[in-house]
């Protein structure tokens, strides 16, 4: 993947990815603003701010405005919002390149934060919050999060609370924004087809009213586990959901290839071992897989599935036994080997788009303030070696980061004494 990254004259970082022959072209604007960097009073902001950058300009005063426009060029175009960053993006046919650079530099700009909008929002965040809670299989991981990190940034919900929801108004939204969303905190890519000569111009002036005070920053993440953990929250449901993460490292950590290898021969694909186990051989479940997440700083790994009601108990420990095995066994050379090509595979293939290339670097330069491509990183898990994986498992592997997240029928006390690893 070719890219090419400027520093403009304001601080902001303008990062390019063309792509010959591709007939789209995807404009985003990241920014080091989530809920990491919120205080407990305005939890949820960052994901709220993210709302309202959609709700109108002093150019294009109403929402439908902005809508409207977009549709108009058959663009796609959302946002998203996470704990360590906030994304804002259009993608359309290449030649409406301009129209687009100029609706996302005016959206990220100038906001209106009109009273009477947020007000309006607050019922459709709530609703939204509220959605995800029925969803069993997402609420989870929330469950997972308040049980890991507890009462700070990295354990709260990333869109909040009813209570804070409800409390936010106009001068709460200037404030955040102005400690945020400044030039040094602000990477602008564009992705697809364009003209390389002329585009950091362009960027330059779209973007000239951009802020370049100084950045605020966030609280680093408390850890401290010394005991296998459990938290379950019941509800009436015709499966139960769960989640087992392992605490794990930084995205600067030069485990990740092998955390990724890892992950791999574990839980990612239907050939995984897991994905084996538990629904081939046990039938236990319809979903299982392993993720593995990286932040500035913190890290996790972790093993989602929907299983029987009836066989939680089961079910669990057949998990942990398949992560102690990578503990007790090396793994054997075709194995490991299907693992690389897979990431290699999956790697290239989710980067076949304009507005996937924009993301990856956009991630990539946010969180590790370095890009790294996708053929060095493919370089670096073709050199995990079987013993890398051994060592790595028994470090993460290990009562004192062992955590248990559940929505179902079952009690948290009929849990404990099974979630251990022996």
């Amino acid at each position: 993947m070719k890219f090419q990254k400027t520093i403009l004259p304001n601080g902001l970082r303008l990062i390019t990815i063309p792509m010959a022959d591709n007939p789209s072209v995807t404009v985003l604007v990241m920014v080091e603003a989530g809920s990491k960097y919120e205080s407990k009073e305005t939890s949820g902001i960052s994901h709220f701010l993210e709302h309202m950058v959609f709700k109108g300009t002093p150019r294009r005063p109403k929402a439908s405005d902005i809508s409207r426009e977009l549709d108009g060029l058959g663009a796609h175009y959302n946002a998203f919002t996470s704990q360590e960053y906030t994304g804002y993006y259009a993608k359309a046919a290449a030649q409406h390149l301009d129209t687009l650079i100029d609706v996302i530099s005016d959206m990220y700009q100038n906001p209106l934060f009109d009273e009477a909008e947020i007000k309006k929002e607050k019922g459709v965040i709530i609703e939204e919050l509220r959605m995800y809670k029925d969803l069993p299989q997402r609420h989870v991981h929330n469950v997972l999060t308040h049980l890991m990190h507890g009462d700070q940034p990295a354990g709260w919900d990333v869109i909040g609370t009813e209570a804070t929801i409800n409390s936010f108004d106009q001068k709460d939204f200037l404030k955040y924004r102005a400690d945020h969303y400044v030039s040094k905190a602000t990477t602008v890519l564009v992705a697809g087809s364009f003209d390389e000569s002329a585009i950091s111009a362009k960027i330059s002036q779209a973007f000239a009213k951009i802020p370049t005070s100084a950045k605020k920053g966030k609280v680093p993440v408390r850890e401290g586990q010394n005991h296998p953990q459990v938290a379950t929250e019941s509800k009436e449901t015709d499966q139960t959901h769960l989640v087992i993460a392992l605490r794990t490292f930084s995205i600067h950590d030069s485990r990740i290839p092998t955390m990724h290898v890892m992950s791999t021969i574990l839980g990612r694909g239907m050939s995984s071992r897991l994905f084996s186990k538990m629904r081939d051989e046990l039938g236990i479940c319809y979903y299982i897989r392993t993720s593995d997440y990286s932040f500035t700083d913190h890290g996790e790994l972790t093993i989602s599935a929907g299983v029987d009601n009836s066989r939680v108990e089961i079910a669990v420990k057949e998990i942990l036994a398949e992560c102690s095995k990578l503990k007790d066994e090396l793994v054997g050379e075709p194995e490991l080997k299907k693992a690389k090509d897979n990431i290699a595979g999956t790697t290239l293939l989710e980067l076949e788009t304009s507005e996937a290339r924009a993301e990856f670097a956009g991630f990539e330069e946010t969180i590790k303030g370095e890009i790294e491509s996708p053929q060095e990183f493919i370089t670096k898990v073709n050199a995990v070696t079987a013993t890398d994986i051994q060592k790595l498992a028994r470090q993460i592997f290990v009562n004192e980061g062992l955590n248990l997240a559940l929505i179902g029928r079952t009690k948290a006390e009929t849990l404990v004494p099974i979630v251990k690893f022996t």
